[in-house]
């Protein structure tokens, strides 16, 4: 029988510890506890939604590795065309962990209405292409339809539509540049077929989403000829090793980067995210293991004479410092309880309801995004009920400096 338990919890149970002196700061402590971790679970969730929300945009515009012709500049307008057939496409068989490879091409262009104008990027892609990214901010009308010998079908952004009041089953005028034709300019007639709105207006602004071989056919080019290709991978996590092993499988004529070296400003800003929430955890827990020992220390001294009691019953030290170790751990159970309760909470208000919105101009998504864990959570938990133990070790051997007849004597 655990005896130091069977203590603690006859200590816990007891009358006189609720409406004990002691009573309001055990209160404060584990308030302290909750607020610490309902902090602690929302910078996490948000920190880590931002970063995935963010970096999954840029991947749904761009892929996660772009491969391209060196005499483009990493410039976002195609103008030096790849032969479509590579020993990577369709696929990677060399490499594991990719999930699509797509082609694309782009060209950009300004589109014209009666009133105003907007220049634009026609990105053009293939029935091949993942169109999930796309299905999920789609919020009015369909994708394209490239079962059709001539698809005039387009979609564009919601911010792009309002500025240009256009409209689904619009026909628009798009005018493009023609380096390699008697004329200078170009003029398309698209049809808008649907609207999406992602809220990452560096993107929404420009992208206009379209056929491949509309683009092939303003450049002049071949049906083999592409603007380059776009590689999806299973785990963000392994882009850079992907990166590298894709540049060393492509041809000495392509280069491929990803999109970490395309928009390092963007990366290296979500990247702060972790310095923050691991400055706002260390806070908390310091706080929270502030309010513990002081609920402790009056824990003790409120019990000096019970001390003195087990001390001549031959209880050892450490045995004594294990009842109030475990009268501690009640309470930051407790704490960690209501603290998970009240954050998850919040955390799944914001998720389904959106009360916090953002400026997408700044932040790159128009409200607070929220990512839920197991794994962050479980650690978060477990890891201030250890760190807040650890903290009441040394306090707690106050203990010792507790003499049984004294305590008796003074009782």
């Amino acid at each position: 029988m655990n005896y130091e338990l069977f203590i603690a919890k006859r200590i816990i149970a007891g009358k006189e510890y609720k409406n004990s002196i002691s009573s309001p700061i055990i209160k404060i402590a584990i308030v302290a506890i909750a607020l610490g971790i309902v902090i602690m679970l929302i910078a996490v969730a948000i920190a880590s939604g931002f970063q995935l929300k963010i970096r999954d945009k840029i991947a749904g515009f761009k892929g996660h590795i772009q491969i391209t012709n060196y005499d483009n500049n990493n410039s976002d307008v195609s103008t030096v065309p790849i032969d479509i057939n590579q020993d990577f496409y369709p696929e990677f068989k060399t490499i594991d962990g990719i999930k699509n490879v797509q082609v694309f091409a782009n060209k950009a262009g300004i589109i014209r209405t009666d009133t105003d104008f907007e220049g634009v990027v026609l990105k053009g892609v293939d029935e091949a292409y993942d169109f999930s990214f796309f299905n999920e901010y789609l919020v009015e009308g369909r994708l394209p339809n490239f079962n059709q010998e001539r698809n005039r079908e387009i979609i564009i952004s919601k911010s792009v539509a309002n500025r240009l009041q256009l409209h689904l089953n619009d026909s628009i005028q798009v005018w493009f540049s023609a380096e390699n034709s008697k004329v200078p300019f170009k003029r398309r007639k698209p049809i808008v077929v649907g609207i999406f709105k992602t809220g990452f207006e560096q993107f929404d602004n420009t992208i206009v989403l379209g056929d491949i071989r509309e683009v092939q056919r303003l450049n002049g080019w071949t049906e083999n000829q592409v603007g380059g290709f776009e590689v999806l991978i299973d785990d963000f996590d392994t882009l850079k090793q992907k990166g590298n092993e894709i540049y060393s499988n492509i041809g000495a004529t392509l280069n491929s980067t990803t999109i970490t070296d395309q928009y390092p400003a963007i990366f290296e800003w979500i990247k702060l995210f972790d310095n923050n929430v691991w400055f706002i955890i260390a806070i908390m827990i310091l706080i929270a293991g502030i309010n513990m020992i002081t609920a402790l220390l009056v824990l003790i001294l409120e019990r000096v004479q019970m001390v003195g009691i087990l001390k001549a019953l031959g209880s050892q030290n450490w045995s004594i410092q294990k009842i109030f170790l475990y009268n501690a751990g009640y309470l930051i159970l407790q704490g960690l309880f209501w603290g998970n309760l009240i954050g998850i909470a919040l955390l799944l208000i914001q998720h389904f309801f959106k009360v916090i919105t953002l400026n997408p101009e700044t932040y790159y998504v128009s409200t607070v995004p929220v990512n839920f864990n197991i794994f962050h959570i479980l650690l978060l938990n477990v890891g201030t009920l250890i760190l807040c133990l650890i903290m009441l070790i040394i306090p707690s051997m106050i203990i010792a400096k507790i003499h049984p007849s004294k305590s008796i004597k003074f009782a």
